[in-house]
């Protein structure tokens, strides 16, 4: 069988870290506090900020909701968020989305402040990832990605790694991230041609192409080390990454599950941005 690359062992010693250094802040008269801004009511927000609340709650967190009607214009929207810019009991900042259609999302992400923006929109701390400078705030699927090669022993260095997505959100700055820890990446997404040519060569896969059970045992060689950063709902109703989970699992070196790899990390990784923030913000 494969190594089964298990996010909880990773989010463990991160919340672990995140609870020490809360403690130590909250001696200090200073509680390290996210504010989580929800416009509309999508079920995959709502399961978010819950599962933000519930983590956040265990290392001592403090949480702020703004919770918002699907109707509330740019305009409201703009208010809410320079309010938790200017208040300073408030250290990190995270607006879901997508945003719903009406609402400017472009003008949002200029707005929420950089040294609060811990989901990265504001273009200061994507600038920052791209320019190597370890003072912005991260994204924390990517970063999360990261984290989990590095927290089950994999080295980068030198390592060839295919990223299979070229969004802002994923794909770009993960591969910026990987490029720090001194990997070699390539860069694939849904018009590659001969996908399975770079995927096959490399020493480790991250997919995040949105297509569930897509990927099959294939692409992959026996060393492959596997992160699987997609998620959705098969055709008979099954939670799967883009990798058929069973019919890789035994012929790759390592491989994440979904549920229970990468995306059982990101919260931890959020509220570390939070810490990050806030450490700025009383140095």
């Amino acid at each position: 069988m494969s190594q089964e690359l298990r996010g909880k062992v990773v989010a463990d010693v991160i919340k672990n870290n995140l609870r020490n250094e809360i403690e130590e802040f909250k001696s200090k008269g200073i509680a390290p506090t996210i504010a989580v801004v929800r416009v509309g009511e999508n079920p995959s927000d709502i399961s978010y900020e819950k599962a933000i609340v519930k983590v956040a709650g265990s290392i001592g967190m403090e949480t702020k909701l703004v919770q918002l009607p699907e109707e509330t214009t740019t305009e409201q929207l703009e208010k809410e968020i320079i309010t938790l810019n200017e208040d300073t009991k408030v250290h990190g900042i995270l607006m879901f989305r997508p945003l719903p259609k009406h609402i400017d999302q472009e003008k949002m992400r200029d707005i929420i402040s950089a040294d609060k923006d811990v989901d990265a929109m504001n273009p200061i701390n994507l600038e920052k990832i791209f320019e190597g400078d370890p003072s912005g705030l991260e994204p924390a699927t990517p970063r999360a990605a990261v984290e989990m090669i590095k927290g089950h022993g994999f080295e980068l260095k030198g390592k060839d790694v295919v990223v299979i997505n070229r969004s802002m959100v994923v794909g770009k700055p993960l591969a910026m991230m990987l490029l720090q820890d001194n990997a070699t990446v390539t860069i694939c997404h849904s018009k590659t041609e001969d996908l399975k040519a770079h995927t096959k060569r490399a020493d480790i896969v991250v997919t995040a192409l949105g297509r569930p059970a897509t990927i099959d045992a294939s692409y992959f060689n026996e060393d492959s080390i596997v992160i699987d950063v997609g998620v959705g709902m098969t055709e008979d109703g099954k939670l799967s990454g883009d990798v058929d989970y069973d019919a890789v699992n035994g012929k790759v070196k390592a491989i994440t599950p979904v549920p229970g790899g990468v995306g059982s990390i990101t919260t931890s990784i959020l509220l570390s941005q939070v810490m990050k923030a806030c450490k700025k913000m009383n140095s």
